[in-house]
Parts: structure tokens; C-alpha cells; sequence
């Protein structure tokens, strides 16, 4: 990854998986060297709807905003207590704020189910609208898994919009200290009819798929010898096989090929479906300059 900036961003609104993204954005700032960024979003026609209160902070929507931003700085210095963190409530539509917050940040994590300021949003929805635009990778945080299994799983297909989220999963890896799946999966033959799985033809098309597939990963593998890097191809539709692979992984990166409106927040049907399966924190990468 280039244009470094430093900083991590994570957006918050008092919900718990908006503090396990805290907790992930903390880590891997400490991780990076980076600074961490907590933003709430106070949209404007907040005061029409009731909010939930954070303890401590029951008296206004003022106070309601200032307690999310504060708790969530507690659980940051309570996670990595040398880190810089830095705090701001900040007006506007939550997509576009934090789109903004993107353009000065490496990575923008950001929890699975909103409540208060991201109010009535369903899972994933505000990942999704980021991801659809966002200059950096979103991370999409439903929980923190107790267990460390040093392992970073990447989705690589045969075209080039993965580059950059094998890029980002090779950069994770390395800072974590962990190997590198990458994980290819075959389903070509589920969408012709005339191609029957175990007949000849088949197996031949998927060996020249799994070389092709190796082939791609090599020019990787020679530039970055000190990650493991584990190549992985099956046949099958890789948002279950991704899914699956996601219950022993400490983070999940897929690439996104599609982006549309804000309010479509289109994305490619792999990560729109790892986005509600996957068991683990997943990374979201859209293509540079798309």
C-alpha cells in the first residue's frame, strides 16, 4: 500500500460492535505505528428519533455524542494504553462523513449493526456504502474472536481488482507476525450446464485453473519472503468456502469489483456475502482509482 498516512479511523455509535471495531482499529494502529481516529456521526435529524444513552451521559443528544466518542476512547487506551488517540463528533450523513474521514486514513473500521447516530441500518450496511467508494480498505467488525490463530485469509480470483486486497492481506500479515492463505475458488462448472464436476474435461480445467492461480501468486511470494504465503484452490463458490475458512482466521480480505450510489452501496456479490457470513473481522479492498 502507498500514500501512507498514519492514521487508523474507526466510526462509532455506542453499539457493541462498534466496540469491537474500536478494539480492532486500536490494534492495528499499534500494529502500524499509526494514530487512532474515533469519529461519531451526529446526522442532522438525529434529535427527531429517540437514542440510546451511554452510561455516564443520559441528559442530551449533545452528551449522548460525547459520551459514544469518550467511552469508546476508554476502550481504546484499555486495549493498546500507549497509543494516540484522538476523538471528534462530527455533523452529517454517516457514509459520506466517514468517506470524508477515509481520504486521511489507511484503513476505516467501522462495527456490523448500527444504533443511535447509525439508527435502523442493517448488517453491514454502513460497511457496505463505504466500501462501495472508499480510497482505503473498510474493515467490517461484528466481533473480536478470543482466540488468536495467526492467519489471514485473502480471496484471489483470476482478475486484477484482487491485487489490491492481496496486497493489503500481505501487509496485515506481515505486521501480525502471521501466514498468508490465499484462497482460489473454482466454480466455473456450476454455471455450465454441459460441464459435468468429476468428468475429464473438468479436472483438466481445473488443474489449468490451479496453475494459472499458482502462477499469479509467484511474482508475490518472490516479493515478500518473509510472509508465509500458503496457496489454496478447491472447487466451489467462494463466499461458503471464504465463510468457512473465516472460522480460523484472525481477518478476512476480499476485493470489491463493483461500486454504485451511496444509497445502492453496490458491491461485488463475493464480498456482499462474506459481509454476512464471515466469522471473523473482513476487509473490504476496492480497486485503486476505481
Amino acid at each position: 500500500m502507498s500514500g501512507k498516512t498514519g492514521v487508523v479511523v474507526v466510526g462509532v455509535d455506542g453499539s457493541k460492535s462498534a466496540l469491537a471495531a474500536v478494539e480492532w482499529a486500536a490494534d492495528d494502529a499499534r500494529r502500524r505505528g499509526a494514530r487512532l481516529r474515533i469519529v461519531h456521526v451526529r446526522e442532522p435529524w438525529a434529535n427527531e428519533f429517540p437514542f440510546h444513552g451511554v452510561a455516564g451521559y443520559h441528559q442530551s443528544l449533545t452528551e449522548y455524542c460525547e459520551g459514544v466518542v469518550a467511552r469508546a476512547a476508554e476502550r481504546a487506551k484499555e486495549r493498546a494504553p500507549d497509543l494516540e488517540v484522538t476523538t471528534e463528533v462530527v455533523t452529517g450523513a454517516v457514509i459520506e462523513r466517514l468517506l470524508t474521514e477515509a481520504e486521511r486514513a489507511d484503513v476505516v473500521a467501522v462495527g456490523s449493526r448500527g444504533m443511535g447516530g447509525f439508527a435502523g441500518l442493517v448488517l453491514g450496511s454502513v460497511g457496505m456504502g463505504l466500501a462501495s467508494h472508499s480510497p482505503v480498505p473498510v474493515v467490517v467488525v461484528r466481533w473480536l474472536q478470543e482466540k488468536t490463530y495467526d492467519e489471514v485469509v485473502v480471496g484471489v480470483d483470476g482478475e486484477a481488482h484482487t491485487d489490491p486486497a492481496l496486497e493489503f492481506a500481505i501487509e496485515e500479515a506481515r505486521l501480525r507476525g502471521a501466514r498468508l492463505r490465499a484462497l482460489h475458488a473454482w466454480h466455473r462448472h456450476l454455471h455450465n450446464p454441459l460441464a459435468l464436476a468429476g468428468t475429464p474435461v473438468d479436472r483438466d480445467a481445473f488443474d489449468e485453473e490451479v496453475r494459472e492461480f499458482r502462477e499469479r501468486l509467484a511474482p508475490w511470494r518472490d516479493r515478500n519472503p518473509d510472509v508465509e504465503l500458503i496457496d489454496t484452490a478447491v472447487c466451489g463458490h467462494p463466499v461458503p468456502v471464504l465463510a468457512d475458512l473465516s472460522g480460523s482466521a484472525d481477518l478476512l480480505v476480499v476485493g470489491s469489483r463493483r461500486h454504485g450510489g451511496i444509497g445502492k452501496a453496490l458491491l461485488g456479490s463475493v464480498s456482499h456475502g462474506v459481509l454476512h457470513r464471515a466469522r471473523c473481522p473482513i476487509a473490504i479492498v476496492r480497486p485503486k482509482g476505481g
